[in-house]
């Protein structure tokens, strides 16, 4: 819960199952339980395709269209206002919620440049959502149904080779809806990351960052949210759960060693870190990596 009484739904990975849902759903009866105004985020990708109806949501608090054909993207942070998506009428979409280790791709790429990431380039700020071709979007909906269909069934054979091929084709066609143009750089974003990524393996604290580059903790978390949708401490902290998963994945190195090389302080916080954000302990996880593509 953010301190303006926003929820933000965290991805819980499922033992043995890459982290990737996908859901085919009447848009209306999906969101007719719902408050007015219900505002929410997301620590996750999600894509949403609309098969048919019409109406809106928003996305930090602007508003965007949804039109039968269209693609939409919803960045990690992003605050999403449903209230008028139980308008569409006739509605039917397709919701897919991925982390980045469901993409053999992302799996080791820091969060920090996720949205210069080409596969990732319909999530950038300055896109955001596409148009597919009538004759392209039969394939859509046979992708994501071909998607359903093998998640609804992960131990079968070639299951997870097939899921990550599949989120992955998908990925490219929503990237190459995206604008040709790539989005300019935020210098005082990339100035953040910069601080973050040279400053994350070592036990470094939000406040020391903020000291390191002349602003008060609150003045810049309150700034690099509104620039990316996630406070400063979220982004630390996804930096170093990212590199913990690529060494667990990677290497055989104890958690002791893996903490002491993420700015953890010892395998016991580890333990606790990794289990409240992920739902499952370091060592259960990285046995699951075993059995992934």
């Amino acid at each position: 819960m953010r301190a303006d009484g926003t929820p933000v739904y965290r991805y819980r990975q499922r033992p043995g199952i890459p982290p990737i849902s996908v859901t085919r759903y009447d848009t209306e009866a999906a969101h007719s339980s719902l408050p007015p105004d219900h505002r929410h985020a997301h620590d996750f990708f999600v894509l949403v395709y609309v098969e048919e109806g019409m109406g809106s949501f928003t996305v930090d608090g602007a508003e965007r269209p949804l039109r039968a054909g269209e693609v939409h993207a919803v960045s990690p942070g992003q605050v999403i206002g449903v209230a008028t998506v139980a308008e569409l009428t006739r509605g039917h979409a397709w919701s897919v919620a991925f982390t980045p280790d469901a993409v053999p791709a992302l799996r080791s790429v820091s969060p920090l440049v996720w949205m210069h990431h080409p596969l990732l380039a319909l999530f950038s700020s300055s896109a955001g959502h596409g148009r597919i071709a009538e004759p392209d979007q039969p394939n859509w909906s046979a992708w994501l149904a071909d998607l359903a269909a093998e998640l609804a069934d992960p131990g079968r054979l070639g299951a997870p080779e097939a899921v990550a091929a599949l989120l992955t084709r998908l990925l490219v066609a929503a990237a190459r809806l995206a604008a040709s143009a790539p989005a300019t750089p935020d210098p005082f974003v990339e100035r953040v990351f910069a601080e973050i990524e040279a400053t994350f393996r070592e036990p470094v604290s939000a406040a020391d960052v903020a000291r390191t580059l002349g602003y008060t903790p609150g003045h810049l978390t309150t700034v690099l949210r509104r620039r990316t949708g996630r406070p400063l401490l979220e982004w630390i902290t996804e930096r170093r759960m990212t590199e913990v998963r690529r060494m667990l994945r990677e290497t055989d190195l104890p958690l002791d060693a893996v903490a002491a090389q993420t700015g953890l302080r010892d395998a016991t916080y580890l333990v606790r870190r990794f289990r409240d954000r992920y739902g499952i302990t370091p060592q259960r996880w990285r046995r699951t990596q075993r059995a992934w593509p």
